[in-house]
């Protein structure tokens, strides 16, 4: 019997708890004394619906990125296809690689990251890794700390300063110059007035959070789209539009000094703040989701993080794979 190979479907993830399956899945499939009864099993739950099948497409991309153990025959190995009776693992899993390497390929879409612009992060003048906040000072005096898995373009010329934030976080604090700053995302333009300022960029958005001083923005797409933040003042902005301001959250220049500051933040948000400084997978079943954090928390040590959450909130974290962690209900 063969599976059938679907593309994933571009505008729905699987849930949590069919992720975790197909997870649980992967780890019992990686272990070399695997019987016909457990490959057999799998192959049920795999054709029993298009959500298990994303689901293992997420898995197997996940893993293979994250397991450095395994060699590549190994990592083919665990992809989807037919898996003959009495053929070795090794030989099995190259047959199966050539089987649904489309479908893998096809799974590109769930990076983390779109590959252009992980090609331009990895050319970038700066950058930081996983896990790494970087501190700068340009040659302007301009003092600038990169966040985790962050890139940064600079380019000073006679009559203006550009910052490009390609990836992640910046928190910029400004030199006295003549030369007017500009510091741009894909979203818009960001023009500080003396000032000390923080600015994430997403695939979606960008988030600037002014601690001193103030900053003008303007959307890239819209003309007549622009407001100004003050201190103390953070806002959102696309291509289209930009947010009222509201009070700036403190979190966004604590990470600076390593401390991830939760106020009554939900554990789902906080967990995504957490998982960008360590690789792997992190998930959150549904029913913790809206647990409240708060707290001063390590983000250089995020298994002593994970430890503090257990401790005062009714949760626990399960690693079906190393580079797998989920956070379900106690």
């Amino acid at each position: 019997m063969k599976p059938s190979f679907e593309p994933p479907l571009a505008s729905s993830k699987p849930d949590h708890h069919v992720l975790q399956q197909a997870a649980q899945w992967y780890a019992r499939l990686s272990v070399d004394s695997v019987d016909a009864s457990t490959r057999d099993a799998w192959l049920r739950w795999h054709g029993q619906d298009a959500m298990h099948r994303q689901a293992w497409l997420y898995v197997e991309r996940i893993s293979e990125r994250f397991a450095p153990l395994q060699d590549d025959a190994e990592l083919a190995a665990l992809t989807l296809g037919r898996v003959r009776r009495g053929t070795s693992r090794r030989h099995a899993l190259r047959s199966i690689a050539v089987l649904c390497g489309g479908a893998t390929l096809g799974w590109l879409g769930w990076r983390h990251s779109p590959l252009p612009q992980a090609l331009q992060a990895w050319r970038a003048d700066y950058h930081s890794g996983v896990g790494e906040v970087r501190a700068l000072e340009l040659l302007d005096g301009t003092r600038v700390w990169l966040n985790s898995a962050s890139a940064l373009n600079v380019d000073l010329q006679h009559d203006l300063r550009l910052l490009q934030l390609v990836e992640g976080e910046v928190l910029i604090e400004t030199a006295v110059d003549n030369r007017p700053l500009i510091v741009q995302t894909q979203h818009g333009r960001m023009r500080p007035l003396g000032t000390r300022f923080s600015v994430q960029q997403t695939s979606q958005q960008t988030l600037l959070t002014v601690f001193e001083g103030a900053v003008k923005v303007d959307s890239t797409s819209n003309s007549n789209s622009s407001a100004i933040a003050h201190a103390g003042e953070q806002l959102q902005f696309d291509n289209q539009q930009i947010s009222a301001p509201r009070p700036a959250d403190s979190a966004r220049q604590s990470w600076r000094d390593g401390i991830l500051l939760a106020n009554d933040m939900p554990l789902s948000a906080f967990i995504e703040e957490v998982a960008r400084y360590r690789h792997g997978h992190f998930g959150v079943a549904p029913e913790v989701a809206n647990l409240r954090v708060m707290g001063t928390f390590p983000l250089h040590d995020t298994e002593q993080t994970l430890a503090m959450l257990q401790n005062v909130l009714p949760i626990q974290v399960r690693r079906p794979l190393p580079w797998w962690l989920s956070i379900e209900a106690r």
